[in-house]
């Protein structure tokens, strides 16, 4: 009879696929998620919303407490990591860290619970947070569904960031900015924090779970010249950390966005004798600390 491991026909960093087609995950996500707090007492306030209903994507919104909103704040896309296929969020780690860049920087944060691979295979993932964004600049003159959007949100002043598989995301969706445009919509920034980009051992993970995909040099996972060309925003922020597998290719996307003849600002910082995501384990690190601290410094600069 034959074994289980026999079936394996693909053995990923993330999850194993067998021949019946069925996925298993290596570590799925176990945090349990934790709801939203709208105390108007607290020092930052936080409830969840439909971005959109076919298919179903929800949002979490964080915004200063009352006594901080006094007038119009820059607004903060944010897409959580988790190699495409784990993490919320809902869940602790980045409902905390969210929650912490908006006290830090006094800005609106919305952080969106896109589609997971398996059940939801690549491209929705950036579908969704596509989704998630546009729902959010709708409210742009002031007459949306979302009070807490028309009465605290500057959309002069929008970022985009992520971490991980997050900041793959993100800079994809700072191309269709560049491509599509946000009509009275400023987009400043884009911060990638340890950035997924095309290069190691993992794209063909990324492949896998992308099954209409443009191979190894797909855009969307390894971006040339005339897509970062295309990038709709002023400024870039990246992180990368010495002890990541991905610290090579976050260093060859700054280098080579650089020559690509996009108009705007790019900082690289490197996390000396760090691993991936360091910073999400523990906040009061501090290294994480100052990571956090240049993430708000970036986000308040005029």
């Amino acid at each position: 009879m034959a074994t289980r491991d026999a079936e394996i026909i693909h053995d990923f960093r993330f999850f194993r696929v067998y021949k019946d087609g069925s996925v298993v995950l290596s570590n799925p996500t176990t945090d349990k998620k934790i709801p939203p707090s709208d105390d108007p007492n607290s020092r930052v306030r936080s409830k969840d919303i439909v971005t959109s209903s076919e298919p179903a994507v929800s949002a979490r919104v964080f915004v200063p407490g009352s006594a901080n909103v006094t007038q119009k704040l820059p607004l903060l896309l944010y897409v959580h990591g988790g190699g495409f296929c784990m993490q919320s969020a809902f869940t602790p780690r980045y409902h905390n860290y969210v929650q912490t860049l908006v006290a830090e920087a006094n800005i609106i944060a919305v952080s969106v619970e896109y589609g997971l691979f398996p059940d939801r295979p690549i491209p929705a993932c950036y579908e969704d947070s596509w989704a998630a964004l546009k729902y959010v600049v709708s409210h742009v003159n002031g007459d949306g569904p979302e009070p807490w959007f028309n009465d605290h949100v500057d959309f002069g002043r929008v970022f985009i960031g992520g971490d991980s598989a997050g900041g793959n995301i993100a800079h994809n969706l700072a191309v269709r900015v560049g491509t599509d445009g946000l009509p009275e919509v400023k987009l400043v920034g884009v911060i990638m924090v340890h950035p997924f980009f095309g290069g190691t051992e993992d794209d063909q993970m990324w492949l896998c779970m992308c099954p209409e995909n443009g191979g190894l040099d797909d855009p969307r996972m390894r971006p040339g010249k005339e897509h970062l060309a295309r990038l709709g925003c002023e400024r870039v922020l990246m992180f990368v950390a010495e002890k990541d597998h991905l610290f090579v290719v976050g260093k060859r996307y700054y280098e080579e966005l650089k020559k690509s003849g996009w108009g705007g600002k790019a900082e690289i910082v490197e996390n000396l004798g760090e691993e991936h995501c360091f910073h999400l384990r523990d906040l009061k690190y501090e290294k994480a600390v100052d990571l956090i601290k240049k993430y708000v410094s970036f986000l308040k600069q005029e």
